[in-house]
């Protein structure tokens, strides 16, 4: 059984937990130390049950939380070497895992398996975490979707996806053009009809959890994601979550 659960998604910082028997990973870290031991907390957990965190770019809202907490707790990190060299950080007291991000590697009782995803970062990968028969997808923080994004994310049972914003409501948004223009871009955040319409390219029969992630507070609402995800998958609204920015989301179970 794989179980997975937030600890927050958005511009505030991310952090996501996947779980297979006795290996637990961290997909990302952007909050400070304190904050990310009660958000472990309220989810069951300590940072001690924690096998390793896994990094998928250097921007802050990922990345502010990891070295830190890597450190104080002696936890490996795996990241993509263009990751690292963009997280401008000392490999001193460090237990640092370069990754290749079309080859895949196990922790326990996950296999994880990174690929590479358009963004504007150094080297950003996304994952499919693989156990008991069982394929968990995560996508966010990407501009737009690849065939082989596709390919890699047909056939879960469960998705973590970005529905980043809204085309109108960013149009009408205070954004500077310049950042508008960034986050609708080819290298920027999945709108909210493009995440739909990957959903209907990809092979979603064994889909047992949705999660939209990465909502902007600003240029989205979760009733638009939601909506754009039932139209296209034929669901009722209500069996589609939504990963909050202050309390993410609570444990979810594939089996």
């Amino acid at each position: 059984m794989i179980r997975f659960a937030s600890l927050g998604s958005g511009s505030a910082g991310n952090a996501l937990l996947v779980e297979d028997g006795a290996s637990c990973l961290m997909l990302d870290c952007g909050f400070g130390l304190r904050e990310t031991v009660a958000r472990l907390q309220r989810l069951g957990l300590e940072v001690s049950d924690l096998a390793g965190i896994l990094l998928t770019h250097e921007h802050g809202d990922h990345a502010n939380g990891v070295f830190r907490l890597a450190r104080k707790f002696g936890l490996p990190v795996w990241m993509t070497h263009g990751t690292w060299v963009g997280c401008r950080e000392s490999d001193a007291g460090l237990d640092l895992r370069i990754i290749d991000s079309h080859r895949s590697w196990s922790v326990g009782d996950l296999e994880i398996q990174p690929f590479p995803v358009p963004h504007d970062a150094r080297e950003p990968v996304q994952f499919v975490f693989s156990g008991s028969g069982l394929r968990l997808g995560v996508l966010t923080d990407i501009g737009e979707p690849t065939p082989h994004v596709r390919d890699m994310l047909s056939g879960c049972a469960g998705l973590v996806l970005e529905f980043n914003h809204d085309a109108g409501m960013l149009a009408r948004s205070s954004y500077p053009a310049s950042l508008k223009k960034r986050i609708a871009g080819r290298y920027g955040h999945l709108e909210n009809s493009v995440a739909a319409g990957l959903l209907g390219q990809i092979d979603c029969s064994r889909l047992q959890h949705l999660v939209a992630a990465h909502l902007s507070e600003r240029s989205n609402l979760p009733e638009l994601a939601v909506g754009a995800v039932a139209r296209v998958l034929n669901r009722p609204p209500e069996w589609v979550a939504v990963a909050s920015p202050d309390r993410g989301f609570d444990w979810r179970c594939l089996a």
